[in-house]
């Protein structure tokens, strides 16, 4: 239940504030960032924080705040689409909250140059600074080169800048003084149990199908999976999850090399019912070959689903012991041999997935992670006072 601004938090609250940017806003229905936001928030407000999450609208009008949750939002129109909308929902957010001189979390680097603001008037800013992203070629190379200044600025600009993998604090470390660097993964819920409905709305069997799900581009290796997925009866279906239209070249290749147990049921937004498409799958094919700790697979993990990943140092960290690798569509093919034939191995592999997440990707730990290094940013006691009792809209 949303809570209009007359009925927001005291002004003489005491507790100290957090100024969430950089994400599309909450509740969470977007993309990795914003369900890392919307768990941290909650979990600094149940640790005696007041969280303040900016929110991005589509249109034109004035800024609207209200309380979800127990968070404040801050929900800034803007009339334009993609990244220019992006970007100047980042400007007049970064402006709005410098008004204020809270300590500030960013979720992103690519609109750097306006943290310059915060830097400027002395703001301390927590900058999570995602995956190498200027290196990914699907931007093409003018976005690159855009990417690449930003990282570089919010290398300079950051009081603390937080990486979700080691391999990325050890990229970053060559560009920012090893001082401002932490790593901090992904979280996710641990599934124990769901419905079948998800599963059945598409059209499969629980425990009779694989999953692949992620964004439809080469570098995710959808097209060597498939194909070696294809080579030969599995018996148990593949369902690639995601928008494949026949405009993009890739996604028509993509469909092309599929075989008949590969089915495409589009895109699943829903978190829960994403969750139970998960539960219920007897793999988890993860074909990303950049990025960070990837939250599809950190969420696959919490499923307890077997995994057959690209065999890359970002994955080998992330799942252990807990997934099959692979280095080539030949090995793809060997490794789906070996993982949908063996039930025990499947067993064996979902029972360290968990094992793992349950070790390093919990949001508990995860957004613990945030709360300590905020408290150091913003020199805060640990004696955080206690929140005052929000009835009106609380979970």
């Amino acid at each position: 239940m949303e809570i209009p601004m007359h009925a927001r938090l005291d002004a003489a609250d005491r507790r100290p504030i957090v100024r969430i940017l950089g994400t599309h806003g909450i509740p969470a229905g977007y993309g990795g960032f914003e369900t890392a936001a919307e768990n941290v928030a909650l979990h600094l407000r149940d640790a005696g924080w007041r969280p303040v999450v900016y929110c991005q609208a589509n249109g034109d009008g004035a800024i609207v705040e209200d309380v979800w949750n127990g968070i404040e939002r801050v929900t800034i129109p803007v009339a334009r689409d993609g990244w220019l909308g992006t970007s100047l929902f980042d400007l007049r957010s970064i402006g709005h909250a410098a008004r204020h001189r809270d300590v500030c979390l960013t979720f992103g680097y690519n609109t750097a140059v306006f943290n310059v603001v915060q830097r400027v008037l002395g703001i301390r800013n927590v900058i999570n600074m995602d995956g190498i992203e200027w290196s990914r070629a699907r931007w093409g190379w003018p976005r690159q080169a855009i990417l690449y200044v930003n990282e570089r600025i919010a290398c300079w600009v950051g009081d603390a800048l937080i990486a979700d993998h080691p391999v990325i604090e050890e990229y970053l470390a060559r560009k920012a003084r090893r001082s401002k660097l932490h790593t901090i993964t992904y979280g996710a819920n641990a599934v124990a149990d769901a419905p079948t409905d998800p599963v059945t709305a598409l059209g499969l069997e629980p425990g009779g199908y694989a999953t692949i799900v992620c964004r439809p581009i080469p570098e995710n290796s959808i097209l060597e999976l498939v194909t070696a997925f294809s080579r030969r009866p599995r018996g148990f279906r593949l369902a690639v999850l995601g928008t494949y239209t026949d405009a993009d070249p890739f996604h028509r290749e993509v469909r092309a090399a599929a075989g008949p147990e590969v089915v495409f049921p589009g895109p699943v937004y829903d978190p829960d019912a994403l969750a139970a498409i998960r539960f219920h799958s007897v793999a988890y094919l993860h074909g990303h070959t950049v990025g960070g700790t990837n939250p599809s697979l950190v969420e696959a993990m919490a499923a307890g689903n077997p995994v057959l990943a690209h065999d890359n140092p970002y994955n080998r960290w992330v799942a252990g012991d807990g997934a099959l690798y692979f280095g080539s569509p030949d090995e793809a093919a060997d490794r789906l041999d070996e993982l949908l034939a063996s039930p025990s191995t499947r067993n064996s592999l979902s029972v360290r997935a968990r094992a793992r997440h349950a070790e390093e990707f919990t949001w508990e730990r995860v957004a613990g992670q945030y709360e300590v290094l905020l408290r150091e940013i913003a020199g805060t006691a640990s004696a955080i006072p206690t929140p005052s009792t929000i009835t009106e809209g609380s979970a």
